[in-house]
């Protein structure tokens, strides 16, 4: 676009906020941007003298400008982040960050339930969050169950149901859980003032909690209901010791958003933290990388808008190193030279400095390309997913298969960095187990492939998966017991068919949601098992019976081979049997030459 051109449509475009849009000839759009003022900041690109390479290349481009009034700072980014993801224009910022968070759901319903979700549904419930990491969710809302008595079931608690009498109380009633609303043993006004002391909790407000059970508490001592007011006085210490070991700042702060950044080359690491009544209650580190060389200033600007909007901040405060203009006049911003708030934005750039480190070493490491990098994306959600306290980074799954009873074979897959490392596969003939028995089995081979890797001193998997439940998992563990690993590597077992995973000892299953990344990972690895452990088995199959452990004996033939297998069923069978019983079927210098085979191959 022309200077004579630029002075012909600057006075269409209006002095007032709003997003505006700048086409190339072929009216592909080139970039997105948001303003106060859009006549004065589509101007400044005409007019800048010092401006990078990469601006002076899109001010080139530009063929037409499309302008869009907005009245919110909130409407101004929905608009412009719709369009940068709907189009990806060339020059805009690029935000590393594609991941779906939980979000905590009281239910639009009688007698609110309170659960974990991911997805936002427009039915009047209320949604807290989004927060970070599910596992802290999960842990967030077990803390909610043992101290505030809400339901948990999916009873259809209508005043009519409750009235006809539908339901009976359950044992969480009994344990304690639940004040047994189901049969009008708790009206719902009560049941509200469980649910605030609920939003209280997930919002780091403590004391009013506290407060609430203290006065009941009272009122328990009062009616000599001395059982109940030491349940509550055990709730009261437990709730203290947690604000005691929260990261708390300082509870006069208040609400506050703290932002950070670490600058490098055309990239931006940023830390975020939320504060509520002076507790940092949430932290995310994202990754962004610059189009248009724009300095920590234009970046930091853009950052807020999304990172308020994606956690649904309310925070009247904004925390941040250097001054920032934004279109929320409300919103106060504050560079802190010193005190409280000067500590905890130290704390947010410290955090941003460990997330840049971290991103060159994997970048050392040859981890940046796009795919390994959502592979190891993949591996730190299994690890969140699964509460593993290692990263990992190297997965092994176990697998048994056998046909119609006989032939039992079991296979080894193993993923590193989230992908197949096929050299690592291993294959097994059962040696050791008479007959079908898959918990047997599944010892055997659980022993035999960490036994080899602790005697050749090779590294271990992070994480086992155990292809079949409870009763193989337990007979795994019995070999990493025995190996006394059980401290060095977890093992999970993979319920067939439904995708449970269960860890031992535990009675309940965990759940992964049907489309999680970690689930997929799971379901790959545990398809790949599959096939790795069936294509070996047919090949056996295929071959007579497991003859492959007699082929190399010299002076037998497939003839001999065959006739034994006819009779024995099994090449562990033969290897069992008496000199008598096999030179019987064979003649004792075969029967010599056979056993005597077998007996050092169970040696080897």
């Amino acid at each position: 676009m022309t200077e004579v051109e630029l002075k012909k449509v600057l006075p269409g475009i209006p002095a007032q906020p709003g997003i505006y849009k700048y086409y190339d000839a072929d009216k592909k759009l080139l970039y997105v941007g948001k303003a106060k003022h859009l006549r004065k900041r589509v101007s400044s690109y005409f007019t800048k003298t010092l401006q990078s390479y990469k601006t002076q290349e899109l001010v080139r481009r530009i063929n037409s400008i499309e302008f869009t009034v907005v009245n919110s700072e909130q409407d101004a980014f929905f608009l412009e982040n719709s369009l940068i993801k709907q189009f990806q224009p060339v020059f805009n910022i690029d935000l590393k960050d594609d991941k779906s968070y939980p979000f905590i759901v009281i239910k639009n319903e009688a007698f609110p339930r309170v659960f974990l979700t991911r997805r936002k549904i427009i039915d009047g419930s209320t949604y807290l969050g989004p927060f970070t990491s599910v596992a802290k969710v999960r842990d967030l809302i077990d803390f909610i169950r043992q101290h505030i008595p809400i339901r948990n079931c999916k009873l259809n608690l209508s005043e009519a149901n409750i009235r006809k009498g539908k339901f009976k109380v359950c044992l969480e009633y009994h344990l304690g859980n639940c004040k047994g609303p189901c049969e009008g043993l708790q009206s719902m006004e009560d049941y509200k003032e469980d649910l605030e002391q609920v939003k209280n909790i997930l919002k780091g407000n403590l004391s009013p909690v506290i407060r609430h059970l203290k006065e009941e508490m009272k009122q328990f001592a009062a009616d000599l209901n001395f059982e109940k007011a030491e349940i509550n006085r055990k709730k009261i210490e437990h709730l203290e010791n947690y604000r005691a070991t929260s990261t708390v700042v300082n509870p006069k702060l208040g609400d506050a958003d703290v932002i950070s950044i670490v600058v490098q080359e055309e990239k931006a690491f940023l830390n975020y933290m939320m504060v509520q009544n002076g507790s940092i209650i949430q932290t995310e580190n994202l990754q962004l990388e610059s189009r248009l060389g724009e300095n920590e200033k234009e970046i930091l600007e853009f950052a807020v808008s999304y990172i308020r909007n994606k956690f649904e901040s309310l925070s009247p405060e904004l925390i941040v190193p250097v001054e920032i203009e934004l279109l929320d006049e409300a919103l106060k911003i504050t560079v802190p030279k010193a005190g409280e708030k000067k500590k905890l934005l130290e704390l947010s750039q410290k955090n941003a400095a460990i997330f840049f480190e971290e991103y060159k070493r994997k970048k050392a490491l040859q981890l940046t390309d796009k795919r390994k990098e959502n592979n190891l994306k993949v591996v730190e959600q299994l690890k969140d997913d699964l509460h593993l306290t290692q990263l990992p980074l190297h997965i092994e799954c176990f697998d048994n298969s056998n046909f119609q009873g006989a032939y039992p074979v079991a296979a080894m897959v193993c993923f590193k960095n989230g992908e197949p490392s096929k050299q690592d596969y291993r294959k097994f003939n059962i040696k050791t187990v008479q007959g079908i028995n898959d918990f047997a089995s599944m010892k055997e081979v659980v022993m035999r492939r960490y036994k080899r890797l602790i005697e050749e001193d090779k590294p271990l998997p992070q994480l086992v998966i155990i292809d079949g439940g409870k009763g193989q998992l337990s007979s795994a563990m019995e070999s990493i017991k025995e190996l006394k690993l059980e401290h060095k590597v977890t093992v999970v077992g993979l319920a067939k068919n439904v995708e449970e995973i269960f860890f031992p000892g535990d009675k309940e299953s965990l759940k992964l949601g049907y489309s999680s990344e970690s689930l997929r990972l799971i379901r790959t690895i545990r398809d790949e098992v599959h096939r790795f452990g069936i294509t070996f088995h047919r090949a056996q199959r295929s071959k007579g019976a497991f003859k492959t452990q007699m082929d190399d004996i010299k002076g037998i033939g497939e003839a001999t081979i065959e006739t034994l297998m006819k009779e024995f069923k099994s090449v562990n069978n033969i290897r069992k049997a008496s000199l008598k019983d096999i030179a019987a079927i064979v003649g004792e210098s075969k029967a010599v030459l056979v056993q005597q085979a077998l007996k050092q191959e169970e040696k080897d």
